[in-house]
């Protein structure tokens, strides 16, 4: 069974029950500068799980793209990937776990065919805070047995604490933001069978192998979250008006296990491109396991490049363009490890499989090709020139040792492997425990900064940013009016302090030409405009010229936000708040900096200052 074939199984699953399809939102989210990338399909309906009705109604289901940071360094195993896709469902204030959980079973075997003896579950055991889910186990335990499988706590049913089976975005409630919503999770685990026990890095002291341990035995395959509460100002938690449903699998992991292999790249989602790999390597994957982890790495980080260039982002230092960096760098330097080195443009052979496995789904992909081929082959030759000086300066050094060899990591991009090979050539024997020290310590500084990410609250509602995305939809039609009606938004980033926007534009704004954006937005600030929310068809949207977000894929019924009245109005664009009821409460717009964001992009900053006394 393919991927195509599973996606769509999932899909009609639940729309036979009830859900209406959403397409996938771009992997950079919209008007959210708490996160660089969607990492769960839930990310999108946050204003939803928190209440605010959906136009397509009480439940949802989708295919969502999605980007996990955290899972970078594990790369490498049978299962961690940066890019993946979420299969997931949703309920706001529908049903919730009685339904859920027989479905779930249901649908993994019955539509996947997976043996229910190889299923197992797990269900939050519980804090001081929220009583352990015994509603989930007295469920599990009647599923199980109508299939013919006793299924005891701690022998099928498994209870864990927050770090396992908990779910918000920033993780276990002490970590949760004021604002975030959260809940205990059921989770679902496919087991390869002990002959597929991977290591023994099981954390529970010696104890038998556990779903949770982490030894590749045991693979998640589904994650019904349980969105229940939300984290308050005074840290504790506090019940939703609505009892949620929040629905997660991946893709890759479900297509592993309806195939029977624990190897997530040893499937149609994977396999294009490393065949690809094995042919200009000539070595063949699953062979040795060096050149295995290599490919491995190599296939994962060249996909999500070019998903992530398909979404519009492009390589830089800062933010999203750096993950990107990053994962063509790691990859290149993996392919050199596999020989492939010299004419560092071969990563643009890699990218076409990428296309043909999304032609169907994501089409996009294919129709962006030649510009990411391109950027991918500039990205690679600007890398070489990079990895040359790299070398350079490794011959320079005296001494090669633990401290050393992370600093040459950090700063070059070199792994371990590479750089003992190298200090061997120089007889020289670095410590592996001092750079594995100094990794974690850089590993716990980048989860401090993801979770720092979360400081602004939920998508970051606060007074300050509602008006300034209010803003944002002002300067959008401003620049459209007063320089170019082609000019489309290409991405945004709004905090309590500013707004950022790109947009399409071949040079550099006048003064004069900013000062009339400016004065534009002013003077319909002081107009005192209602901002009003209209649901409707996409395609009466599309009659009537609402903006929509570049690259982002509509469902047929969407709200439009009005400024003005939806038949004079000085803006209209398919979102979904939050936004000031009246442009006057806005105060004074002023353009800050205008600057290249890339070819033919151009970014202008923005913000928001008290209106004068008498405006």
């Amino acid at each position: 069974m393919n991927s195509s074939e599973i996606r769509k199984k999932f899909i009609g699953f639940y729309t036979a029950r009830g859900h209406v399809e959403i397409p996938s939102a771009p992997l950079v989210p919209a008007n959210d500068p708490t996160t660089l990338f969607v990492s769960a399909g839930m990310q999108p309906l946050i204003r939803n799980i928190l209440g605010e009705p959906h136009p397509l109604g009480k439940r949802l289901v989708n295919s969502q793209k999605a980007v996990r940071l955290q899972d970078i360094e594990e790369v490498g195993d049978n299962r961690h990937t940066t890019f993946f896709e979420m299969l997931g469902n949703w309920s706001f204030g529908d049903y919730f776990k009685k339904e859920q959980l027989p479905w779930v079973f249901a649908y993994l075997t019955g539509e996947l065919g997976l043996d229910p003896h190889k299923l197992f579950v797990s269900v939050f055991a519980g804090n001081g805070a929220v009583p352990k889910d015994t509603e989930s186990i007295r469920i599990w335990k009647d599923i199980f047995a109508r299939a013919g499988i006793d299924a005891g706590e701690g022998e099928r049913v498994f209870a864990y604490p927050a770090k396992n089976n908990w779910w918000s975005r920033a993780g276990e409630p002490d970590r949760m933001p004021a604002g975030e919503p959260g809940g205990p999770d059921s989770e679902v685990f496919y087991d390869f069978g002990q002959e597929l026990r991977l290591h023994e890095r099981s954390p529970y002291n010696g104890q038998p192998c556990h779903p949770n341990c982490d030894c590749g035995r045991y693979l998640e395959i589904a994650n019904s979250v349980f969105m229940q509460y939300q984290k308050q100002a005074d840290g504790s938690l506090s019940e939703l008006s609505q009892k949620n449903v929040d629905f997660g699998g991946g893709l890759e992991r479900q297509v592993a296990a309806a195939n029977g292999t624990p190897d997530v790249f040893d499937t149609d989602l994977f396999r294009p491109v490393i065949r690809v790999l094995e042919r200009a390597a000539k070595r063949t994957y699953g062979r040795e396991e060096h050149d295995t982890r290599a490919m491995r790495i190599i296939a994962d980080h060249v996909r999500g490049a070019v998903m992530m260039l398909s979404d519009g982002v492009g390589p830089s230092n800062k933010q999203q363009g750096y993950i990107l960096r990053r994962l063509i760098r790691r990859a290149l330097l993996y392919g050199r490890e596999l020989g492939l080195s010299g004419d560092w443009r071969y990563v643009g052979t890699l990218a076409e499989p990428v296309a043909e496995i999304y032609d169907a789904v994501y089409p996009e992909v294919r129709a962006r090709m030649r510009d990411t081929k391109a950027i991918l082959e500039e990205e690679a030759v600007r890398f070489g020139r990079s990895l040359e000086k790299g070398l350079h300066e490794i011959e320079k050094l005296s001494e090669i040792n633990g401290q050393t060899a992370f600093t040459l990591y950090e700063t070059y991009g070199f792994p371990w492997e590479m750089t003992v090979e190298i200090a061997e050539g120089k007889g020289q024997h670095p410590d592996r425990r001092r750079f594995e020290e100094e990794f974690e310590k850089h590993k716990a500084l980048s989860r401090t900064a993801a979770a720092g990410m979360f400081r602004g609250g939920l998508a970051d509602q606060g007074e300050e940013t509602t008006k300034l995305h209010t803003a944002h939809h002002l300067l959008l039609a401003a620049l459209q009016q007063a320089i170019d009606p082609s000019i489309r938004q290409r991405g945004s980033n709004i905090t309590a302090e500013r707004l950022r926007m790109d947009f399409n534009f071949g040079r550099k704004l006048t003064p004069d030409e900013l000062s009339r954006v400016e004065n534009l937005v002013n003077d319909t600030i002081r107009e005192n405009l209602p901002v009003t929310r209209v649901e409707m068809d996409r395609a009466e949207a599309e009659t009537i010229g609402a903006q929509m977000e570049f690259g982002h894929k509509y469902p047929d019924r969407v709200s439009v936000y009005y400024v003005g009245s939806p038949e004079h109005f000085f803006s209209a664009e398919f979102c979904g708040g939050p936004h000031v009821a009246f442009t006057g409460r806005l105060g004074h717009f002023t353009i800050q900096k205008e600057e290249s964001a890339g070819a033919g992009i151009r970014r202008m900053y923005a913000r928001l200052t008290p209106a004068a006394s008498g405006n």
